[in-house]
């Protein structure tokens, strides 16, 4: 069971890259909304955005050189939302990713 919570745990703590870049997530419902990645990892990201979000919604966010990807909510509280991408992004593109975020493209 130790090793479980350590796992859960560990999982959560996977380092995140900075970034500061303006994009729009669309909610299962179609609506789509702007919203701001404050950080990511080629795992997850977490945003700031004005729609609120339960745990377990599902939404597409547009990103650079990678495109839509889908996320699933993880948690949700006072405008931020923490996302687990529903696939890996492999570490060239996630690079690539990155520095398109810092150029603003």
């Amino acid at each position: 069971m130790a090793s479980i919570a350590r796992a859960l745990i560990d999982e959560r703590s996977v380092p995140r890259d900075e970034v500061h870049y303006r994009t729009r997530a669309t909610a299962a419902d179609g609506r789509s909304m702007p919203v701001l990645i404050v950080n990511i990892s080629a795992c997850g990201l977490m945003m700031r955005c004005e729609s609120d979000h339960a745990v377990g919604d599902r939404l597409k966010v547009a990103l650079p050189v990678i495109g839509t990807i889908s996320a699933t909510v993880r948690w949700s509280l006072g405008g931020r939302t923490g996302c687990e991408l529903d696939a890996m992004i492999a570490l060239a593109p996630y690079y690539e990713l990155l520095t398109a975020m810092v150029k603003g493209r």
